[in-house]
Formats: C-alpha cells, structure tokens, sequence
C-alpha cells in the first residue's frame, strides 16, 4: 500500500497538477494582493487562454507552445483594459479594502457570466480537445504523455522566473512593498498606478497561459472555468492572502489532495477533502501556511 502511494506515477500527477495550480493561484494572488480585487472571472480568463490555443492550433497545426507568448499577451490585454475602464479611478478613490472588495466581486461575476455567455454563442457548449505531443514516455514504472512533461517544464518554469522576478529586481521589490502595505507604498515613492496596471497584467497572463497549457491533456468549453476559480481560491488561502511563495506551496498542496483523495477513496471525495482542508486552515490558520499573523 505505501509502495504505490509513493508511486512514481502519483508523484508524477500530482507535481503536474500541482504546477498548474500554482500558476493559476499566482495570478489570483497578484491581484489581490495589490489591489484587493476578488476576481471570480478568474477562471474564465483561463478558459479564454485554453480556446486561444486550441484555435491556435487547429487553424495553424502548429504548436501551442508556440503560441504561449501570444495568449499571455491577450491575457495581459484583457487585464490592462478592465483596470483601465474599471478599476482604475475605484482604486484611486481611496475607499477601504472591503468597498473594493464588495465591487470587484459584483464587476467580476458579472463580467463572468458574460464571458461564458459570449463564448458559447461563437463556439458552442460543445466540448473541443486536440492531440498535441501524446506520445508516452516510459521512465521505469512512470508512464508519462510529453503534454504533461511540457506543461510540468514550462509552468514550473514560468513560477520559478516570478519568485526570481520579485526577489531580485526593484519592481518586482515594489509589487511585494505594495502587497505588504498600499499606503506606505506609496509615500516611499512608489508609482502606484504603474505597479498595480503591471500586476493585473500579469495575474491575467498567468491565468490564459495556465489554461493553454491545460488545453493539451483535457478538453475545452465555455464553462470549464469554474472549478479552477475555486481552485485558486483555495490556493490562495491555503497560502496566505498575498503570499506569493505560500501560493505556490498550497498550489502543490492542494494538488496532493486531489491526486490521493481520488486514488483512495473515489473522485467524490476529492471535493470533501479539499474543502475540508480548507475549512481547517482558515480554523487553525487564518494567515495560511507561509502568512505571518498579524499584532
């Protein structure tokens, strides 16, 4: 029993699904972190970035890798435009987190529903998948398909360049000083404004190429958004709210769960778990798993 707990295939789904997570919980994270922002149209903006690709690929043939560049910056588009025509002026009104955060949760589900909405109306509520690097590797006992290795490759890629990103350049230093402390931020001299457009940016470019590069190992539709904005959530607060690095260790965390919850007992228990873990965290610690309670 232990023995194939500690299976290579098992380690192996759940570092994948883990990475995944991770960069969806990023994203999630970066937004509120700076800006106090409960974007429930988090996983849609995911859904988007997993049509972007599959239309990629089924109009080009060409690979969805290579398209990665073009979703994030679609993904980063959509995000500059809301923060532009939406949250822009909100924030710079000076209201308290929870006002903002009661707008944005309204603005956000809105906007959700709206995007399901449209993007089944162009496409249909038909489910669409391709075949993109399916071969099987054999590692030992480890089966794995190259989608999975690349996607494991490139998420976790893309994680480790925005934990170095944070920590060693002075903007990525003035993202977390805004995340820690808005108003100090911003006497220090801090360009608020700038900070907050480059972090929404970047929340929504994580969350289009997560979901490119989910569009390799399962299928599409309009509505495939919303377990993994529950998803993000709970990474989030598994992490700790802003937590960037706590995010990332939740992503995988969270995934672990899944895996073995789905492994052990039955696919109906991996929401029992999840959540229960949940519910424990925010219990026995509300700051999450790297967070510092507050004096």
């Amino acid at each position: 029993m232990i023995a194939s707990l500690l299976s290579g295939q098992l380690l192996f789904a759940a570092a994948v699904l883990g990475a995944l997570y991770a960069l969806i919980g990023l994203g999630m994270n970066l937004v509120y972190g700076t800006m106090r922002l409960l974007n429930v149209a988090h996983g849609d903006i995911l859904m988007l970035g997993a049509y972007a690709a599959f239309w990629w690929f089924t109009l080009t043939t060409l690979s969805p890798l290579i398209a990665l560049p073009l979703v994030a910056a679609m993904g980063a588009g959509i995000g500059l435009l809301l923060y532009v025509f939406l949250f822009r002026q909100q924030l710079a009104q000076g209201l308290p987190p929870e006002a903002i955060e009661a707008r944005s949760l309204l603005l956000f589900f809105g906007l959700s529903v709206a995007i399901q909405n449209i993007t089944a109306l162009l496409f249909t509520a038909t489910p669409r998948a391709y075949r993109h690097l399916d071969t099987v590797w054999q590692v030992g006992e480890t089966a794995m398909t190259g989608n999975r290795i690349a996607a494991l490759a490139v998420a976790g890629a893309i994680l480790v360049g925005v934990l170095v990103f944070l920590r060693r350049t002075t903007f990525g230093m003035e993202i977390q000083a805004l995340i820690q402390h808005r108003e100090a931020a911003r006497i220090v001299g801090i360009d608020v404004d700038r900070v907050q457009a480059v972090a929404i940016a970047l929340g929504f470019a994580s969350a289009s190429l997560a979901g490119a590069l989910l569009s390799m190992t399962e299928q599409v539709t309009p509505f495939m958004g919303f377990r993994f904005t529950i998803a993000a959530f709970v990474v989030v607060i598994l992490g700790g709210l802003g937590n960037i690095r706590g995010g990332i260790l939740a992503g995988f965390l969270l995934a672990v769960i899944e895996i073995y919850a789905v492994t052990l007992f039955s696919s109906e228990a991996r929401s029992i778990l999840i959540y229960g873990a949940f519910v424990a965290i925010l219990v026995l610690r509300p700051q999450g798993l790297l967070g510092r309670a507050r004096r």
